[in-house]
């Protein structure tokens, strides 16, 4: 995929294309997330806004992202004279925490597959309609797939985490089954045939090939700090959408030379050798309203998570 070239004065900025789709509330909780994370004190708002102007994110978009995070739980608010406040809520540090975890260990799994698949087989009554869309999010986070309607697939060992998400759903004509494909015989649908592969292999070799460039810069010494705090951000907000596309699917099931592999590889070496200078930029934004915030900016990367 092509770059966007942008003068931000102080240096040329090569930010991806991906960047351009980013909306504001997701943006606000990743960054919270990458340089705030399980910090109490709040962020003025004016830096915040300031935050997202380098990803020419309009201050009014900012304010109204702000406030429906707020009206939705996952911000907090406080006051000190006429300047607004804002940091994460008790909601938001956990789900943060839990899609932490989730994003940044996705690819190790390196279990071998014992053949057998995970079913959640469902009807929802038309009167319920609107479980379904949430059903169906909640599954897929989990890591099945449709094979058809009503019956969802998976090739790990989930019956219990379909059974919390059914019953918590209320959902009462469903039913789990764990088992293996009987061969031969009538054409029998595969489980497999849920995901489209050649479509999963191509959002990865597109991954690779937007993001390569980045990473021989990054190599070569030619980033500065604005571009790490931009593009890390990209790298992750690509990163996050392989466990909804791929639940880290067996190689038993897949074709020769799957790129999973690769991709965790750059995603990796770019999301921690950005770190230290985005964290930088974050810094230097934080300190012209608040130099002791700034002081306690951080970034965490995908070592952390091994301790």
């Amino acid at each position: 995929m092509a770059s966007l070239a942008v003068d931000w004065g102080e240096e040329d900025v090569v930010l991806p294309r991906q960047q351009r789709g980013f909306q504001p509330q997701h943006l606000l909780l990743t960054l919270l997330g990458d340089y705030w994370f399980r910090r109490d004190e709040h962020l003025p708002s004016a830096a915040l806004v300031r935050l997202l102007a380098e990803f020419r994110i309009s201050p009014a978009s900012v304010r109204a992202a702000l406030s429906r995070l707020s009206r939705r739980g996952l911000l907090t608010s406080s006051k000190s004279g006429r300047r607004t406040y804002y940091g994460p809520s008790p909601q938001a540090t956990k789900l943060l925490a839990e899609g932490r975890q989730h994003i940044l260990t996705f690819g190790t799994r390196e279990s071998a597959w014992d053949g057998a698949w995970t079913l959640a087989v469902f009807s929802i009554p038309e009167r319920e309609r609107h479980i379904r869309h949430v059903l169906r999010a909640r599954l897929r986070w989990l890591g099945f797939a449709p094979l058809y309607d009503g019956v969802w697939v998976s090739p790990h060992k989930l019956a219990e985490a379909a059974k919390e998400v059914l019953t918590e759903l209320g959902v009462e004509m469903a039913t789990i089954v764990v088992g293996e494909v009987v061969p031969g015989g009538l054409r029998l649908g595969n489980p497999i045939e849920a995901w489209d592969l050649e479509e999963l292999r191509g959002h990865y070799e597109g991954f690779l090939d937007e993001f390569t460039p980045l990473l021989d810069r990054m190599r070569a010494g030619q980033v500065g700090a604005s571009e790490a705090f931009v593009s890390r951000t990209a790298l992750m907000d690509a990163w996050r959408n392989f466990p909804n596309l791929d639940p880290e699917l067996p190689p038993a099931l897949l074709p020769d030379q799957w790129p999973r592999a690769a991709a965790r590889t750059m995603f990796i070496e770019l999301y921690d050798g950005l770190g230290s200078l985005a964290e930088v930029r974050v810094r230097q934004i934080l300190r012209e309203f608040d130099p002791e915030l700034a002081r306690v900016v951080t970034h965490h990367t995908t070592a952390d998570l091994e301790g």
